[in-house]
C-alpha cells in the first residue's frame, strides 16, 4: 500500500505528466493472483486507502481505471464509484465487462451509465467496443467521456473518423506507411543493432495481432464493423492487403521482413494474447 504512495509521489516529483491513473482493470491471472489489478475491486477499503494516499502526496490529478466487477456475481462498479469519488480523485474510467469476461461478450453500457450516476459529480469515462464513429456517438448517451483502447490498436485512424464523422477506406499503401513510421520510431528508440531490430519487430508483431482485425471499408458488406466480429477468410484488394488481413502470424512476420530484414529460419512468434491468432 505504501508502495503506491511512494511511486505516486516519485512520478509526481520527477516526471512531467498530466495525471496519474491507477489501473484496477487488468484481468491477467498473474496480476490478479498477486492481489493487484482487478483483484483490488474486491478489496474496496484497501483501494480507497491507496487512492486517498496517492491524492494526498500528489499535486497533479489522480484517477482510477476499473471494470464493472470481477464476475457476474460481483458487480461492484456502482458501489465503488460511490465510495471512490470521496477520495479526491479527478475521474473514474469504467470498462463495461467483468474481469471474468475479459473481452468476450458486449460491453455493458447500461451498467456504465449507472456508474456515471453513482460517480456524480466527478467525471465518469466509459470504455468498451468503440470501433467506429457510430459506436462513439452511441456511447455519448451513457457517459461523460470515452476512453478508446483496442479500437485504436485495430484502427489508428479511428480518432480522425470520429472527428470527421465518416468511414475512411485506408489502403494497404497507407497502412504500410504507418508500419514504416512505427519501424522508424522503434529503431530510434531501441537502436539499429540486432537487439534493437528484434525489439522493434516483436512490438510490431504484437501490434499486428490487433491490426489484422481491421476489415477495409471497401470490402465490408455492412457498415460499421463491430469489434468482436470475426470475418471469414477473404482476399484483399492486393497482395499486401491480403497479408495484412491474415490471421496467420507467419504472414505478419513476412510483413516485418519487408521493413526489418529476414528472420532466422527457426524464428517463431506467438502473440501475448494468443487467442488473437494462430500459426498454421
Amino acid at each position: 500500500q505504501s508502495g503506491h504512495y511512494g511511486r505516486g509521489e516519485l512520478i509526481n516529483s520527477e516526471c512531467d505528466v498530466d495525471f496519474i491513473d491507477l489501473n484496477v482493470g487488468c484481468p491477467i491471472d498473474m496480476v490478479f493472483n498477486r492481489g493487484a489489478g482487478s483483484a483490488l475491486m474486491d478489496r474496496a477499503t484497501k483501494l480507497e486507502q491507496i487512492l486517498t494516499g496517492m491524492v494526498h502526496v500528489s499535486d497533479i490529478p489522480i484517477s482510477v481505471k476499473m471494470r464493472i466487477g470481477t464476475s457476474e456475481s460481483k458487480l461492484t462498479g456502482i458501489s465503488l464509484c460511490e465510495r471512490l469519488k470521496k477520495t479526491g480523485i479527478s475521474h473514474i474510467t469504467i470498462h463495461g465487462r467483468t474481469r471474468q469476461q475479459r473481452y468476450t461478450k458486449k460491453a455493458d453500457w447500461e451498467y456504465i451509465n449507472k456508474c456515471k450516476e453513482a460517480a456524480d459529480p466527478i467525471t465518469l469515462v466509459g470504455n468498451g467496443d468503440i470501433l467506429s464513429y457510430e459506436d462513439y456517438n452511441e456511447s455519448q448517451k451513457f457517459t461523460d467521456s470515452v476512453m478508446i483502447g483496442r479500437g485504436a490498436l485495430i484502427k489508428p485512424w479511428l480518432f480522425s473518423e470520429i472527428k470527421q464523422q465518416k468511414h475512411m477506406d485506408i489502403s494497404s499503401c497507407e497502412r504500410m506507411e504507418m508500419l514504416k513510421k512505427f519501424t522508424r520510431y522503434g529503431l530510434e528508440h531501441w537502436g539499429t543493432d540486432t537487439s534493437g531490430v528484434e525489439k522493434t519487430r516483436r512490438f510490431m508483431l504484437e501490434w499486428m495481432s490487433f491490426l489484422y482485425r481491421y476489415i477495409p471499408v471497401g470490402v465490408l458488406e455492412v457498415l460499421p464493423q463491430k469489434i468482436n466480429e470475426r470475418p471469414p477468410y477473404y482476399h484483399g484488394r492486393d497482395e499486401t492487403e491480403t497479408l495484412m488481413c491474415s490471421d496467420n502470424c507467419q504472414d505478419w512476420v513476412k510483413l516485418t521482413e519487408i521493413l526489418l530484414g529476414k528472420v532466422p529460419d527457426d524464428y517463431n512468434f506467438l502473440p501475448k494474447h494468443a487467442a488473437n491468432s494462430y500459426s498454421k
